[in-house]
């Protein structure tokens, strides 16, 4: 009944079926996971270019950032990705293509606190697959990543921003000042401070 009232609704408005709205019955079929309306549409999470069934068992997203589609055919031409958990097309979705999300997602949110359970959870994976995927396509473990991604990031604040070093620490997710700068001189062999320094003589050595 459901399908059919937002079907019409559709033809009488000229709206494009793959922008169908969101209703409070969609809603509670996803966050009870309800496998009757599995057949009706499927919804796919803008943060992470996921999509999945209502009855997927992953942790429920905010609502402003689900997108409701008709078919698995739709939610792919957008763009989305299949979940691998509850596998909305009846296909495994490939490594280096759950990984490339996850990646994204990383590279979107590294200034957050980001640990293995909550990036799989996000992903739409056990930790352990996860961490194993991860580390056979990237060659390092996500939370490596993590932390070269922050890294490189407080390599362009300390070149490009006169920000101190504690505030650099916290907008590149690392809030711990002594650690931060730990971390950073055993990545690139010298401290935050000392890095900043270099830079700027090279800068104006260049410019001279």
């Amino acid at each position: 009944m459901e399908g059919k009232q937002q079907n019409s609704f559709q033809k009488g408005c000229g709206m494009p079926d793959n922008a169908t709205f969101m209703t409070n019955e969609r809603w509670q079929a996803i966050i009870n996971n309800d496998a009757s309306y599995n057949h009706q549409f499927f919804y796919a999470v803008k943060s992470t270019r996921i999509f999945c069934k209502p009855s997927c068992k992953s942790r429920v997203p905010k609502k402003e950032n689900v997108r409701i589609f008709l078919t698995a055919e739709q939610a792919l031409q957008a763009n989305f990705r299949p979940c691998k958990r509850c596998k909305p097309t009846n296909e495994e979705l490939p490594d280096h293509e759950w990984i490339a999300l996850v990646t994204e997602y990383i590279h979107n949110h590294f200034t957050k606190p980001l640990h293995l359970e909550a990036l799989a959870s996000i992903a739409h994976g056990s930790p352990y697959h996860l961490h194993r995927t991860f580390k056979k396509i990237k060659g390092i473990t996500p939370a490596e990543y993590i932390q070269q991604v922050r890294l490189n990031a407080a390599k362009e604040y300390l070149t490009q921003t006169n920000k101190t070093i504690t505030d650099i620490s916290i907008c590149v997710g690392i809030p711990n000042t002594p650690y931060f700068i730990t971390l950073f001189k055993k990545q690139f062999g010298h401290t935050p401070a000392q890095y900043r320094k270099l830079q700027r003589f090279k800068r104006k050595k260049e410019n001279q």
